[in-house]
């Protein structure tokens, strides 16, 4: 195989794994179909089994997708300065995002949530891997500011962020994201840490 076509190859899979996250978290895993997926990437239905046997293989690229973007937005923000920075302009994404939270959720959460009411097990605990990928991060910053419990401050703050999406969604109104974003900048304000750097 030439490196041009493993490149191409390699590009189509990355295609059908970002569509395969797309369209799984606007349609739900039950009601998305493969053409779905092959649709919203632009490529045959046929190619699809090439790069994926089974919509299951799907659902994980889907996972891996949203692992890789949020190991992407980690890396970004871990550009800023300091930790409470940090994780301020991960709320402000959060409420940038407020129009996509109150039609479909968060990606991952609503994915987890699906996939734990299937028959089959598995891909729901490789859901909660992404999330405590969030949750790692988070823990981390609450760490480097000298936060006391800082694994508990995490689950609060992941927390806050599912439970705002989830009633954004439910309620169908983005302006629950703004509110409850800004009650987390807050708060975030609020921590005492050793190291201040507002």
């Amino acid at each position: 195989m030439t490196d041009s076509k493993r490149y191409r190859g390699s590009d189509k899979r990355r295609q059908l794994m970002a569509a395969a996250a797309q369209v799984l978290h606007r349609q739900g895993v039950e009601r998305t179909t493969i053409a779905d997926i092959a649709n919203a990437a632009e490529v045959p239905v046929g190619n699809v089994y090439y790069y994926f046997k089974t919509k299951d293989a799907l659902v994980q690229a889907a996972l891996a997708e949203h692992a890789g973007h949020l190991e992407r937005l980690t890396g970004e923000l871990d550009k800023l300065p300091g930790p409470r920075e940090r994780l301020r302009a991960l709320v402000g994404g959060w409420i940038d995002q407020r129009e996509v939270a109150a039609r479909y959720g968060c990606p991952t959460g609503t994915l987890a949530v699906e996939l734990d009411k299937r028959e089959e097990g598995g891909m729901d605990l490789e859901a909660g891997r992404v999330i405590r990928l969030l949750l790692d991060w988070a823990e981390g910053q609450f760490r480097e500011l000298g936060c006391p419990e800082p694994g508990d401050l995490a689950l609060t703050f992941v927390g806050a962020y599912q439970g705002m999406s989830l009633l954004a969604n439910a309620l169908r109104d983005p302006e629950i994201m703004v509110r409850e974003g800004n009650r987390l900048l807050t708060w975030l304000d609020s921590l005492p840490g050793a190291q201040e750097l507002r």
